[in-house]
């Protein structure tokens, strides 16, 4: 529809046809009911391939009872940000968990992960500082890397070599900090965070490790990957989401005490935020309890992954480096991963088409999401779907130029590395 009653505004239909015409343009689409492995999507039923619920908590009736309980005692809205009075017995009983499953001194509960992130980098980069992130980082980083106003540049993909070179020649700077996901949200591979560890560790460089697509899956007691990796001690900071596997919404920083107490004082984010709702934090304690409590779906969920990658491969399938819960197909030319996302969503299988910005050019995707909610007739589901040839030359290895790289929800236009 044309721009009519704000002619100001009329460039906007032409940028949004451009879009179209690349299949580039995005829509909202509207569920009905409750998140889970089954859902109804614009009215539609379908198996849910498409969500981050990984341990399939959202819905789950422990945390919608803990939410209950806790709106009735404490209302719905926050009324301030924390630092007025917006700070409740819940978000302090949060935080306290938080710290206690982590590990660490402290943990600071923040309205949603991206805030977490980018008021943290900002909090302890600044001008004269050099910030270091990995080129496939989450956009939140990205954007608190740019908000520091540090220099700020990437390193390729899980390339500690590259990253040493870079510390090493930025000796002069007054600050440096380095940060990267732990499992990357459209590849599904993890971060090298060992050798990552070692490298700042050796040029005196703080480290960030976003853990969001990790907490609640990796790591003996689902701390994450620099759990898995043994690295817990060398990360400066550790960012966790509670909107993933712990099913509810928000994000945390863990970390010692005089970290936590600088955001408190320093994270933008945080400070002039209103504070997230008493009950959800009520609710995120539940689901860390349930996570510490039950270890099983988090193992039965990887194992489950590694099968479906192995079958995909077999049918010939690119899956990238893939090796978590998240399994992208990769296809390359972004009309045909909508068109294959069609194909499924008429067969009730929902497989988002991931495209530019959200991935580089060339690396469009259907992004599988597998959760403790899927049942192996679920998956069998898919894989007869993806089994069975979309086109005459059926399911391809790569895009039509040549096997395509892994996807990545990173900067699709670096500026240096």
């Amino acid at each position: 529809m044309a721009n009519t009653t704000y002619p100001e505004l009329r460039w906007l239909d032409g940028e949004l046809a451009e879009l179209e015409r690349r299949s580039l343009r995005r829509g909202l689409r509207d569920r009905t009911g409750g998140q889970g492995a089954h859902i109804v999507l614009g009215g539609r039923p379908v198996v849910n391939f498409g969500s981050n619920d990984y341990l399939n908590l959202a819905a789950d009736p422990r945390l919608a009872q803990a939410i209950a309980e806790a709106a009735r005692r404490e209302g719905v809205g926050s009324g301030a940000s924390p630092l007025i009075c917006g700070h409740a017995v819940p978000h302090v009983e949060l935080e306290h968990a938080l710290a206690e499953f982590e590990g660490t001194e402290a943990a600071l509960v923040f309205p949603s992960g991206f805030a977490a992130n980018s008021g943290t980098i900002a909090a302890l980069a600044g001008p004269g500082d050099l910030v270091l992130a990995d080129r496939k980082s989450h956009a939140s980083l990205l954007d608190g890397c740019r908000l520091s106003r540090a220099d700020f540049r990437v390193f390729p993909h899980n390339d500690p070599a590259r990253l040493d070179t870079l510390l090493r020649r930025a000796a002069h700077a007054r600050r440096r900090l380095v940060v990267t996901d732990t499992l990357f949200s459209m590849d599904g591979d993890l971060a090298e965070l060992a050798e990552l560890a070692d490298v700042c560790r050796r040029h005196g460089a703080m480290l960030l490790a976003d853990e969001a697509h990790a907490t609640g899956v990796f790591g003996a007691q689902g701390r994450g990957v620099a759990e898995e990796a043994g690295v817990e001690d060398r990360v400066s900071a550790r960012v966790g989401t509670l909107s993933k596997a712990l099913g509810c919404a928000g994000g945390f920083v863990a970390g010692s005490q005089s970290l936590i107490d600088w955001l408190v004082n320093r994270a933008r984010p945080y400070v002039f935020s209103t504070a997230m709702p008493a009950p959800v934090a009520a609710a995120a304690r539940a689901a860390l309890d349930v996570v510490r409590a039950e270890r099983e779906p988090r193992r039965r969920l990887l194992d489950r992954a590694g099968a479906l990658r192995g079958r995909l491969k077999a049918f010939g399938w690119d899956v990238g480096a893939s090796a978590s819960q998240i399994i992208p197909v990769v296809v390359g030319d972004p009309g045909r991963a909508v068109a294959l996302a069609g194909k499924l969503l008429e067969q009730g299988l929902f497989v988002p088409a991931v495209r530019p910005p959200t991935v580089p050019e060339g690396e469009s995707c259907l992004r599988i999401s597998l959760t403790a909610g899927h049942d192996d007739a679920m998956i069998d589901r898919l894989l007869a779907a993806m089994g069975a040839p979309f086109s005459p030359s059926g399911p391809p290895s790569g895009s039509a130029s040549g096997p395509a790289p892994p996807c990545s929800e990173g900067d699709p236009h670096p500026s240096r590395g």
